[in-house]
């Protein structure tokens, strides 16, 4: 039996909803990947309810948590490293330094940044020190990266309107050689009507992908969407077709949660399953 691909999740996790490590455990086991789940901090839900309740971990713990994974040896099996929400500076450069430890460990390591900064509506809603962190420490080590546009920008320095400001803003990234940046949700000035795109910028080139927009606003839509890109990794499929898979899965994961007036997006819908279970088995 061959070994499944093996994921280190490093990102938020609450109780009730689908966001962070929340949204991102589930699909990728069930796509047929191994998970180690470590939370940056413990909510009882997003920030859009009347209450909220945990909070991120301490540092202390989150650096005995890391411990407990290289002792476990962690690094050496993994295939994959993601890292989501992060909410403070010193949690941030924990992980940058756990994530180069784990490179040096083992080079073939694929590292997927998500920088979960904010969005054009609410802005930026973790504290500047983090996006310092974010920027200087963890990009350079990322192989792949799932920024929006409003993080794109923030990141880069460069307003995103045109194609050709995609390209303009990976090289005012702080980046591996050879790395790739997939800008998701963009609006560009010639973007079909009605579809968001997402963007493949790599050294070599841009690739295109648009999908239907969806008017909503929902929790996990982007935690969800790196899970799925890594998941169809993990399965063997290009990063293009991985694209287009996360793209599909999170339009109907988005779709669940409109009809039932959710808001975050959901995992449990019938059509949703089976595309997770027919990524399950292909034989890589």
């Amino acid at each position: 039996m061959q070994t499944p691909p093996f994921v280190i999740s490093i990102q938020s996790q609450v109780v009730f909803g689908h966001v962070g490590n929340s949204a991102a455990l589930f699909p990728l086991c069930a796509a047929g990947l191994e998970v180690a789940a470590i939370p940056t901090v413990v909510f009882s839900n997003t920030p859009d309810y009347p209450s909220l309740r945990g909070r991120a971990l301490p540092e202390d713990f989150f650096a005995d948590l890391l411990l407990g994974a290289m002792e476990r040896g962690l690094p050496e099996r993994a295939d994959y490293i993601v890292t989501g929400y992060i909410g403070s500076a010193a949690i941030a450069h924990l992980a940058a330094e756990f994530i180069a430890k784990a490179r040096e460990i083992n080079p073939r390591l694929v590292y997927l940044c998500d920088p979960v900064i904010g969005d054009a509506g609410p802005g930026r809603y973790v504290p500047e020190a983090v996006v310092a962190v974010i920027r200087d420490e963890l990009l350079p080590l990322a192989d792949l990266t799932t920024p929006n546009p409003f993080e794109l920008s923030l990141l880069s320095g460069q307003k995103i309107t045109r194609p050709e400001d995609l390209a303009l803003a990976r090289a005012g990234l702080n980046l591996r050689p050879g790395a790739r940046v997939i800008a998701t949700g963009c609006v560009l000035e010639d973007s079909p009507e009605g579809c968001l795109e997402s963007v493949v910028i790599t050294p070599d080139g841009v690739s295109r992908h648009p999908a239907p927009h969806l008017p909503l606003a929902l929790s996990g839509t982007g935690d969800l969407f790196a899970a799925l890109i890594i998941a169809g990794l993990g399965r063997g499929r290009s990063l293009a077709d991985a694209v287009v898979f996360a793209q599909k899965l999170t339009g109907i994961a988005m779709g669940e949660a409109a009809a039932l007036g959710r808001q975050e997006v959901m995992l449990s819908s019938a059509e949703f399953l089976a595309g997770l279970a027919e990524l399950a088995a292909i034989r890589r």
